[in-house]
C-alpha cells in the first residue's frame, strides 16, 4: 500500500472518529431529553456501536479496500479526541437547541390544528347535534299535541271496545310487556 492511500484512510479516519463523537454525543442528550426507559438504554447503546461499527468498516472499505492497520485505530482515537476536546459542547447545545426548536415547532403545530381543522369540525358536529336535539325536540312536542288531539277519540274507541275487552283475558306476560311500554311512553311523551 503506497504512503498516499495511508494518509488518505488515515484522514478517512480522523473524520469518521469525528463523526462517531457527534453521533455519540447527539445520542446521549437526545436519550437524556427524551427520558427513555431505564431497560432500554443498553439496547440503544448497542445498537449504536454496531451502526458505528458498520460506518467505520464502510469508510475503511471505501478508503482502503478494507485492510485494518495499526494507523486506522490511531486516527479514530486522535478523532473522537480532537472532536471532544473542540466541538463536544457545542454539538450538545446544537442538538439541546434543535429538540427545543421542534418541540416548540410541534406545539404550534398542534395548535394550529386544534385552531384550523378541530375546532370548526367540533363546532360543526356540536351546531348539527343542537340542530337534532331541536328537531327531536319539535317532533315530541307536536306527537303530545296530535295526541292530545286524538285522546277523545281514543276514549271514544276505548268505551266501545269495552264490552269485547273485559271478557279477553291476557296472559301475565303481554300485562308486563304493556306496563314496560307504558312507562316508556310516559318518559317521552
Amino acid at each position: 500500500m503506497n504512503p498516499s492511500v495511508q494518509w488518505i484512510t488515515l484522514l478517512w479516519m480522523l473524520f469518521s472518529g469525528a463523526a462517531m463523537g457527534v453521533a455519540f454525543d447527539s445520542y446521549r442528550v437526545l436519550a437524556g431529553q427524551l427520558r427513555f426507559p431505564r431497560w432500554s438504554k443498553h439496547t440503544l447503546d448497542f445498537l449504536y456501536w454496531i451502526a458505528a461499527a458498520f460506518f467505520i468498516f464502510r469508510m475503511l472499505y471505501m478508503t482502503n479496500d478494507g485492510q485494518l492497520r495499526f494507523y486506522v485505530f490511531v486516527g479514530l482515537f486522535i478523532g473522537v479526541w480532537i472532536y471532544f476536546l473542540l466541538w463536544s459542547v457545542i454539538t450538545q447545545r446544537f442538538v439541546v437547541m434543535l429538540i427545543q426548536v421542534t418541540k416548540g415547532l410541534m406545539a404550534f403545530l398542534y395548535k394550529l390544528f386544534r385552531m384550523l381543522v378541530w375546532n370548526p369540525i367540533k363546532g360543526i358536529l356540536m351546531l348539527i347535534l343542537g340542530l337534532l336535539r331541536f328537531l327531536w325536540k319539535f317532533l315530541l312536542s307536536l306527537l303530545r299535541l296530535v295526541l292530545k288531539c286524538l285522546m277523545p277519540f281514543w276514549r271514544l274507541l276505548k268505551w266501545m271496545l269495552r264490552p269485547i275487552t273485559s271478557r279477553v283475558r291476557l296472559p301475565a306476560w303481554s300485562k308486563q310487556l304493556a306496563d314496560k311500554v307504558i312507562k316508556a311512553w310516559k318518559r317521552w311523551f
